[in-house]
């Protein structure tokens, strides 16, 4: 009998190669096998002996053989082993640049593409994800948080027995079972290939002939084989003649060895090519590549002028440095979503931090670091309420490493608490926006812990901002205590100093709360509220207008639609004048409501598919939840009841990720129940639990894709369906007079 095909499922996040990979093809071999052999295999060396380059080529192997032909290769009936061993993609997670603890396990998370709102620890999270999984998953970079990583590594292990780990290091994580390869530098040959391509790529005229074989064979020598230093020696080849390159290093060598030619430590041999490099740079040079040792990971041209420029260093120099860096491979080059960044390899960077500390002016440099990133997060967040939404998501998930460094520095003095929480707060919208929460409630939760009675000073309009955003997040997780505590907090404060913003902020998320905890007739009187005290301030932005779509839900629910079908429409004409797409997705959800409701079938698939997708762009699992259920009911109700089926249960995983099926409320649980009913009775029992079934495998991806390509054409003869419409007596998404009420305390978060 022929093997089912294997589900092809999303493949991973490794980057693109963009130097090439030379040699170690017998390494690479010897990886493999090993990774047959043990579900943790550790890769450790020093530094600059190319242990990540080795893993990422090992892993693109595996991911390369995992995206092969579905189903079995060979028409013998059995799967390829590396198809099932990896069918769940192949994931890095970059761990060099994380310093809290705390942090790492939200690292891996983000590096797996997960998105929870919910107060659930990430490590719940994590070992959920893994656990009915075959993926594997490459660590780089952990030596910092040796302990901690080890520790999470064991129990992810030991919880999901399709896991594979492969990690690099300076040091096994010594755990059972775990197999440690120690990484030797380059061979003879190898090294002087990698010497000819890099020079080649930086100077095509270049090229190996008889005349320079053997000086290059003896630089290659000299440094060791590593690869690092050959890149750095590579990059000096642009100027320099390789005897010139050559006698240079000799002359550093003998200075550390007293003459002597005998064989030099592999770690100073690095340090030495790195020092050497150091040495020839220029002053200029040298203080730019100490100054932006302060950046964590990538970083642009902006952030450079401003951080690292002064009196000795013009800022119309830093561009024309950046390039000298870059030409002598001490800067690496990438293209990203928030487009053309530089990062400095770890040693070269740790080197660099070094050289700042010696000149004294480590403490200033990163306090320009953090006011660089407070004045970006502010941009942003202006910015928000703009065309630009997707373009500020992009910066904000790429500058992640460095806003995390600015909120360090923050918590580090403890008199500038008030600029963490000024920073914590004004990112509220990447937090709430881009699927945040967890690592959001992290950084609101320190700065108000150490606060330090800061209440009523100086400062604070900083620390309201703080409590409404924390307020906010807590509703998003349902951890409605929390929030209530934190809006209360805010709304007493912002009455005793006279801070109308601040309060109507509080107002607003009180009114959210109400709405998914079904008291409309509080919720409405609260949002209005609200409403209104925005107005008196002068406040217009992506908050207020989400404020007017909840409010429209609490008229929806109630059977009022031509009310919430004004103020929808006035959210989606200022969204579509401003450029805002992430609250037009909440009023297209409301307009597709009503849509539904007067039996416009197409006109709701329209508005929900707009829908789907801004949702997905900017990761928000509570506005896609919400669509893709909608989305279901009007898919059984255009004759479709099997895809409506595969809808409703690929919505299921979703919200494990939310928190609180449907946030407890009846209101926005009916949609659902219609179309579980309705689906049903079309489809019998048994098939309609088989094809949820099926739903809840589809990646989210693979749902989405779904969900905007919409069922074939060909709807299920049954006859006519009932109308879902709303009446008087009980509108549509109104639950029946028996689940009014959810037992229990309902909690969760507003829908926006």
């Amino acid at each position: 009998m022929r093997q089912r095909p294997i589900p092809r499922r999303t493949p991973g996040n490794l980057p693109s190669d963009l130097s090439g990979f030379v040699g170690r093809g017998g390494e690479l071999s010897e990886l493999g096998r090993l990774l047959d052999a043990s579900r943790l295999v550790t890769v450790t060396c020093a530094g600059g002996v190319g242990k990540t380059r080795l893993v990422l080529a090992a892993a693109r192997a595996a991911a390369d053989a995992a995206a092969g032909p579905a189903g079995p290769a060979d028409g013998s009936g059995h799967a390829d082993p590396a198809q099932e061993r990896y069918c769940d993609g192949v994931w890095l997670a970059e761990l060099a640049s994380v310093r809290d603890p705390a942090l790492l396990e939200l690292t891996l998370a983000e590096a797996l593409g997960l998105t929870d709102h919910t107060t659930r620890p990430p490590r719940t999270v994590l070992a959920e994800h893994v656990a009915e999984r075959r993926l594997l998953l490459v660590l780089d970079g952990f030596e910092q948080l040796v302990d901690e990583t080890a520790d999470l590594v064991r129990d992810l292990l030991r919880r999901s027995p399709g896991l594979r780990v492969l990690a690099a290091g300076r040091r096994p994580l010594t755990l059972d079972g775990e197999l440690s390869w120690p990484l030797a530098p380059l061979g003879p040959e190898e090294a002087l290939a990698l010497l000819i391509e890099r020079t080649s790529a930086a100077d095509p005229a270049f090229a190996l002939t008889e005349a320079n074989r053997a000086v290059l064979a003896e630089l290659c020598a000299r440094l060791d084989g590593l690869p690092l230093a050959l890149e750095l020696a590579a990059g000096r080849l642009r100027t320099l003649s390789p005897e010139q390159v050559l006698s240079r290093l000799e002359d550093r060598f003998a200075l550390l060895t007293g003459g002597s030619r005998g064989a030099l430590p592999r770690h100073r041999a690095l340090r030495t090519a790195i020092g050497w490099s150091h040495e020839l740079c220029t002053s200029g040079e040298r203080l730019l590549w100490a100054r932006l040792s302060v950046f964590a990971g990538q970083f642009d041209l902006d952030a450079a002028e401003y951080v690292c420029a002064g009196p000795d260093l013009p800022v119309d120099s830093v561009l024309d440095l950046v390039g000298e860096l870059l030409g002598q491979s001490l800067l690496v080059r990438e293209e990203t979503a928030a487009g053309v960044r530089y990062r400095m390899l770890e040693s070269v960077r740790i080197y660099g931090a070094g050289w700042l500390e010696s000149l004294g002016d480590a403490r200033r440099l990163r306090r320009r670091h953090r006011d660089w990133y407070m004045g970006l997060a502010t941009w942003c967040e202006l910015d928000w309420f703009s065309p630009r939404q997707e373009e500020v998501a992009a910066l904000v998930e790429a500058e992640l490493p460095n806003l995390r460094l600015a909120l360090e520095c923050c918590l580090d003095e403890p008199e500038e608490i008030h600029l963490g929480q000024y920073l914590a707060g004004t990112l509220w919208f990447y937090w709430a926006g881009c699927g945040r929460l967890t690592e959001g409630r992290h950084w609101l939760d320190r700065t108000l812990e150490g606060d330090l009675g800061l209440a009523g000073g100086e400062y604070e309009s900083s620390r309201l901002k703080a409590l409404w955003v924390l307020g906010y997040v807590a509703a998003l997780q349902g951890d409605s205590v929390a929030s209530m505590s934190a809006l209360y907090e805010c709304r007493d404060g912002a009455a005793r100093s006279e801070n109308p913003v601040a309060g109507a902020y509080a107002v607003h998320r009180m009114g959210c709360l109400a709405l998914v905890s079904d008291d409309m007739a509080r919720a409405g009187e609260l949002l209005g509220s609200a409403l209104e005290r925005y107005r008196e301030a002068g406040e217009l932005n992506s908050n207020v207008l989400m404020c007017q779509v909840e409010l429209a839900m609490t008229l929806a629910f109630q059977g009022e639609l031509a009310g919430a079908l004004t103020l929808c429409r006035e959210v989606r004409d200022i969204c579509e004048e401003r450029g805002e797409r992430w609250t037009k997705a909440y009023a297209l959800y409301v307009l597709a409501y009503a849509a539904l409701d007067a039996g416009g079938t197409a006109e709701a698939r329209r508005l929900l598919a707009e829908c789907v997708a801004i949702n997905h762009t900017f990761r928000d699992l509570v506005g896609l939840v919400l669509a893709v259920e909608l989305l279901a009911l009007v898919t059984v109700a255009e004759g479709h009841p099997a895809e409506a089926a595969v809808l409703q249960g690929a919505a299921e995983p979703l919200w494990d990720g939310v928190g609180l099926r449907l946030f407890g409320s009846g209101y926005f649980n009916a949609p659902r129940l219609m179309c579980q009913e309705r689906a049903g009775e079309l489809l019998g029992a048994e098939r309609y639990a088989s094809c949820a079934r099926h739903g809840r495998t589809l990646p989210l991806d693979v749902l989405v894709e779904r969900a905007l390509r919409g069922p074939e054409p060909a709807p299920v003869p049954a006859g006519p369906l009932p109308r879902p419409r709303a009446t008087a007596e009980r509108p549509m998404g109104h639950p029946e007079p028996k689940s009014r009420k959810p037992a229990g305390s309902p909690k969760g978060e507003p829908a926006g």
